[in-house]
């Protein structure tokens, strides 16, 4: 796969409650792969707040499963799964395919079914894409990041920026 195609996502969105689920759940998917921090929550949260309840309800209700797909250490993200009453695939290894894939096999699914949703381009898209999952971006939730995500925005921006997205 071409490198700035893999960087793509097929659409962006303000958070997941812009996402049309209803749609997508009359295309064929039946899986969410959600990132976490600042797409689901506050980066490095311990622990899930209203929006975090509210976008998995959402979704579920529509009858798409959901599994939290996390680079973080997995007491962390583990602890927020149970608390979300999702399952959860830690260490995920994003920009690389494995916990991606690990996630689609966990929900006993396909690729071609499943949404991989996430807030940065060089982890959650490129993960998803490479994966060959449908692959949406959302807008960070908060400002606040830790310094290495920090790091990749400017980068992240030049790429959104040229792939005009």
């Amino acid at each position: 796969m071409n490198i700035f195609k893999a960087m793509k996502p097929e659409k962006v969105y303000r958070n997941l409650k812009q996402i049309p689920w209803s749609e997508l759940k009359s295309s064929g998917i039946d899986t969410a792969l959600l990132d976490f921090d600042n797409t689901l929550g506050k980066d490095h949260a311990t622990e899930p707040e209203e929006f975090s309840f509210e976008c998995i309800k959402m979704i579920k209700e529509l009858g798409i499963r959901c599994c939290l797909v996390s680079n973080a250490k997995s007491g962390r993200s583990a602890k927020i799964a149970e608390m979300l009453g999702v399952p959860c695939v830690t260490y995920a290894n994003k920009p690389g395919t494995s916990g991606v894939l690990k996630a689609i096999a966990l929900m006993e699914t396909t690729a071609d079914k499943s949404v991989m949703v996430g807030d940065q381009v060089f982890t959650d898209v490129i993960a998803g894409n490479r994966s060959g999952c449908r692959t949406f971006m959302v807008e960070k939730l908060y400002k606040s990041e830790i310094w290495y995500v920090l790091l990749k925005r400017p980068f992240e921006k030049l790429v959104r920026l040229v792939g005009k997205f």
